[in-house]
């Protein structure tokens, strides 16, 4: 029986590891888990999985969470109340599927204690890849992708010598906007960006897909998590979503892991590695797929993808600047303060702003982070 923590539990990832959960009781049981706001879901989740600690977003609403539970649950609030969570001593995994800069420093803390770690949260690798990757190997931890594109280069690993490697090659669909006509793409309003044609995610990931922005941070997670070197990570278009993504090896043979595009595959397999899950989940049909296309993706219209592998070739505190100056950026164009262009514009332009610094400590990576935010929310209109 593992026993799990879940950072996250409301978004889109949180609520399908405890699908996975509730299907197979035999095998999992909730010992904590955090999220932000939503209190109904919570509430909900406390009263079928019992839990033994939840955290939110903030006092005010630990405080509301307590008033609607008769549940025996300790209730914490704040990064603390993730820390506690992804530390708990019970849980032997812990399941890091918030978004943005906060899974840091939980991811960490779960790590220096010991627990095997199925990661969503591509940020804790991008901001501080280095002290995250260090950190686990210096504890024996295992990393498990649940990232779709990073759970299948890791199965496409699976039997082969990382020797024989010649380069990873992530699969993009393209997002939203792979097709959208180019006089209108500077301006794309937020409800269309919002419209993936495969994928159901939250409202930031979502964004960061139609911009390719998320295709440049899993590049950095993956030079991360494989140790492999920038110049061998490619990325291909594939609108189909059908290959997750694909391992070359050096005698030309290329190993890739395909199936329907559902998160539950990638999720089920870091919870029960080495065991595979029968979820029941309807069969890839091939011939109503039909043909699979490749395509480059296109600098002039997804600037973003360019720019992570700038931030990543420069090192150091440069991609924790390049992912807090996106955050702000996507969150304003959300809340429609800038166009859809203007993303990469303010993200490169904190980027140029930048004094790089070396990254030793986590504090060394949250004080890049804080520095980026003010500067990216500095550069907006009306600010």
């Amino acid at each position: 029986m593992k026993k799990l923590s879940i950072l996250g539990s409301t978004g889109s990832i949180g609520v399908q590891t405890l699908e996975i959960v509730d299907r197979f009781r035999d095998r999992f049981e909730v010992a904590a888990l955090g999220a932000g706001r939503n209190v109904a879901l919570m509430k909900e989740q406390i009263v079928r999985f019992r839990p033994r600690v939840v955290s939110v977003l903030s006092e005010e609403i630990a405080e509301t969470l307590s008033r609607q539970v008769s549940e025996p649950v300790e209730i914490l609030h704040g990064i603390e109340g993730l820390i506690r969570v992804a530390t708990l001593d019970e849980a032997t995994l812990v399941v890091s599927a918030v978004v943005g800069a906060i899974g840091l420093v939980p991811t960490l803390s779960a790590i220096k204690t010991g627990k095997t770690i199925a990661l969503a949260n591509k940020e804790s690798l991008v901001m501080g890849g280095k002290i995250v990757m260090e950190e686990a190997q210096k504890r024996g931890v295992a990393i498990l992708p649940i990232d779709s594109e990073h759970s299948a280069i890791f199965q496409s690993l699976v039997g082969h010598q990382k020797k024989d490697l010649s380069r990873i090659i992530l699969t993009a669909s393209g997002g939203p906007f792979l097709n959208y006509p180019a006089n209108r793409l500077r301006d794309a309003p937020p409800e269309e960006a919002l419209k993936h044609p495969r994928w159901d995610m939250g409202k930031k990931v979502t964004i960061d897909s139609a911009t390719l922005m998320n295709k440049g941070l899993e590049i950095i997670e993956a030079h991360w998590l494989f140790d492999v070197p920038i110049d061998k990570i490619d990325v291909h278009v594939h609108p189909q979503s059908v290959v997750h993504s694909m391992v070359e090896y050096i005698d030309g043979a290329v190993v890739a892991q395909l199936g329907i595009a559902d998160m539950r595959i990638p999720i089920s397999y870091a919870l029960a590695y080495p065991d595979r899950l029968n979820l029941a989940l309807p069969a890839l049909d091939f011939f109503e797929t039909g043909q699979l296309t490749f395509v480059p993706p296109d600098p002039d219209r997804f600037p973003c993808l360019e720019l992570a592998k700038r931030a990543i070739s420069i090192g150091e505190t440069m991609p924790a600047v390049l992912n807090a100056a996106n955050e702000v950026a996507v969150d304003a164009y959300l809340r429609r303060k800038i166009r859809f262009a203007a993303i990469p514009e303010l993200v490169e332009m904190a980027m140029t702003a930048h004094q790089v610094h070396p990254v030793m400590t986590a504090e060394d990576v949250l004080k890049a982070d804080q520095w980026a935010r003010e500067e990216a929310r500095a550069l907006l209109p009306d600010s």
